[in-house]
């Protein structure tokens, strides 16, 4: 009988190895690490490719921003043990330049994905390539609206606000503040610059057709776009809608003022940057520009005692010491590293390229220090704009200053 009860308790410890057994295996099993190409137990490979050259050369420190932010993630022990291999070409903004280039990332240095591509043209042609390839396409580095498409293009995905919602912003402001304007735009013909175009018809409404007088468009090839400033000026113009890169930016608001113009004029974000452009068009012809912000100005006195403006400023001399900490540009490509890196953070030691863009898919109230207060990062399935929201700012002497509430242009769909 004890020798019955011995076997019986035998058996059902075995059992209950066996049983406890399975359940490890299993846990093992699903602590298994998951990689997808560039990724080892100690690096994940990056592709990039942007300006350092070329008409747009001015967006050129976003890159070199953030190879200095990944430089210091790597100083701190990298993302989850792994360091980052950022892999950076210039492609001048030239389109079958990037495709080449992107290529090169993808099929030969076999990236996991390819990170804050500069410019709408470059993008729009490699957008059905990544796609096909299901190489996750993130954060480009451009507002058009076509990278928040999450059914025709599940691989692609935009970061800052879209350049529509931009367009309805300033829209909003004309139909409040100057409701018999005369709007003259310049345009970069392109996606990019009809977006913006679009955006602020979509704004006016049936006041459209009444209140824009003028529009041109120019050529990123272009030598200079003083003809169609002295266009706009002849139509009657008592609103200057600025859709230029830094390059034109630049030379549109000198000419304006060389020739003396003097409407309301309305600079796009991505070339509102004090060190890249309004210096070099002259600050006394900057004065008065109105235009939208999402992060900190770099230059703006009211964050000197903030501790995220201390700690961009303190990164900067550090790692980027030749770079101009007057330019916004360098503050967009700090957040942009920063959303990065929270996002492979999540992605845990499951960093497969479709985990990867699940998990940016998946950002949820993100704060970063150097945002305008307010604005936080939000994506989800089917929402492929991480910033949605924009404050208004007017050009005052040497610096933008920060005026109203901080406004959503949402696209509807």
């Amino acid at each position: 009988m004890a020798r019955m009860a011995r076997l019986t308790t035998t058996a059902a410890a075995i059992a209950l190895a066996l049983s406890l057994g399975g359940v490890f295996a299993g846990d093992a099993s699903a602590a298994e690490k998951k990689y997808g190409p560039g990724v080892t137990d100690t690096e994940i490979k990056i592709g990039n490719t942007s300006a350092y050259s070329g008409p747009a050369s001015a967006y050129g420190t976003i890159g070199k921003t953030i190879d200095a932010y990944f430089k210091k993630i790597n100083d701190e022990g990298g993302i989850n043990g792994r360091k980052i291999n950022f892999i950076s070409y210039d492609d001048g903004y030239s389109p079958p330049k990037t495709v080449e280039q992107t290529r090169k990332l993808v099929e030969s240095d076999e990236a996991l994905l390819v990170f804050q591509g500069l410019g709408t043209p470059p993008n729009s042609a490699i957008h059905k390539y990544m796609n096909a390839k299901k190489v996750p396409q993130l954060f480009v580095a451009t507002g058009a609206t076509k990278w928040g498409d999450p059914e025709k293009f599940p691989w692609t995905m935009g970061w800052q606000p879209n350049y529509q919602s931009e367009g309805r912003i300033y829209a909003a402001y004309l139909l409040k503040n100057k409701p018999d304007a005369k709007i003259g735009i310049l345009f970069q013909n392109d996606d990019y610059g009809k977006d913006y175009v679009k955006g602020l018809k979509d704004g006016l409404g049936d006041k459209a057709k009444s209140m824009i007088v003028a529009e041109y468009s120019y050529e990123t090839s272009d030598p200079t776009i003083d003809s169609q400033v002295v266009n706009l000026k002849s139509s009657g113009a008592d609103v200057f809608y600025n859709i230029t890169t830094p390059k034109f930016a630049a030379q549109a608001i000198k000419k304006a003022g060389e020739i003396g113009w003097k409407p309301l004029q309305i600079l796009n974000n991505v070339s509102n940057s004090p060190g890249a452009v309004l210096k070099p068009a002259g600050l006394e012809h900057a004065q008065g520009l109105l235009t939208a912000f999402y992060h900190k100005d770099p230059t703006d006195p009211q964050w000197k005692d903030d501790a995220a403006w201390k700690e961009w400023s303190a990164f900067m001399d550090k790692y980027y010491p030749d770079g101009d900490k007057s330019s916004t540009f360098t503050v967009f490509g700090y957040l942009a590293a920063q959303t990065m890196v929270h996002v492979l953070q999540q992605a845990g030691d499951d960093l497969t390229r479709e985990n990867v863009m699940k998990q940016a898919a998946s950002i949820k109230d993100l704060k970063l220090g150097m945002m305008l207060p307010g604005i936080l990062l939000n994506t989800g399935p089917k929402d492929f704009f991480p910033i949605e929201q924009m404050q208004l700012a007017r050009f005052k002497d040497s610096q933008w200053e920060l005026f109203g509430e901080v406004i959503s242009g949402e696209v509807g769909s």
